[in-house]
């Protein structure tokens, strides 16, 4: 299946103002590029990118006085599969981890292990099976956070989440993946591009969309506390421990966001 997709950001400023944009899909996605994608920015500014730590395309750039608008629209190809389950059976012990994979266990900004560490062995420490144990952890957070817009905010923490019980997708996926790194189950927070593909559409506007990946049989799988089902075309932009790593933007000086535009939407015959 083909996917069409972008987003149209305005930032608007008095001053020079140094930007970091990970606007750009993750690497691993290149391959399935069937039209080229391009950051275009209007005024045209000198632009240019690096890879992270993490592997993701960042993009630097300074928001000159009067203000910048980015763009993109590209079409990708898609698997069309919902996403993958990992095997049944035990999840690694600790001491058996890749090294590269330890830091997905630790306490960030976001995920503050040593406050919830109780109340997940509390919940989940019975439970051997490290796919089932994942899933619980998902179903719990996807009844104990009500989603609402509304409640959005950018200094809630996964411990706040789980005290206050109300967010938007970053706030489900900071205290999932806050709760299986207390249970010594690797996880890392993912940021990138979800339409309403396979499912019912949504009565708003659309946005981007964050989940979470855990380490489970070798390999990383994906979960979604929020929507709490395998769902079809996601496209991942940003991968690191929490939502400091993977900012949409990050503005060194002040820089009024104004606009705001997301597509995703699958190709059909018709179009």
């Amino acid at each position: 299946m083909l996917i069409r997709a972008g987003y149209d950001i305005r930032f608007e400023t008095d001053f020079a103002t140094p930007m970091l944009a990970m606007l750009s899909i993750h690497p691993s996605r290149n391959k399935d590029l069937q039209t080229p994608q391009r950051l275009v920015a209007s005024p045209d500014v000198p632009m240019y990118d690096y890879i992270d730590v993490f592997g993701n395309v960042c993009t630097r750039v300074t928001v000159p006085p009067g203000g910048l608008t980015l763009s993109a629209a590209f079409t990708i190809e898609d698997s069309g599969l919902v996403d993958t389950a990992p095997p049944w059976g035990p999840q690694m012990p600790v001491e058996s981890l890749p090294d590269e994979v330890l830091m997905f266990l630790l306490g960030s900004r976001y995920c503050e292990t040593d406050r919830l560490m109780q109340p997940a062995w509390g919940m989940f420490g019975h439970i051997v099976d490290g796919r089932e144990r994942v899933q619980a952890i998902v179903d719990f957070v996807h009844n104990h956070i009500t989603f609402g817009y509304e409640y959005a905010r950018s200094d809630r923490t996964a411990w706040n989440g789980y005290q206050e019980r109300v967010g938007v997708c970053r706030d489900f996926a900071h205290l999932a993946i806050t709760l299986c790194r207390c249970m010594n189950i690797p996880a890392r927070y993912c940021t990138g591009y979800l339409g309403d593909i396979g499912v019912p559409k949504m009565d708003a506007p659309m946005d981007f969309s964050a989940w979470f990946d855990v380490y489970l049989a070798g390999d990383w799988y994906t979960f979604d506390a929020r929507h709490n089902r395998p769902r079809i075309g996601r496209i991942l932009m940003a991968q690191g421990r929490d939502a400091t790593d993977t900012a949409l933007t990050t503005a060194f000086g002040p820089a009024a966001l104004v606009n705001f535009v997301v597509q995703t939407d699958e190709v059909t015959d018709t179009d």
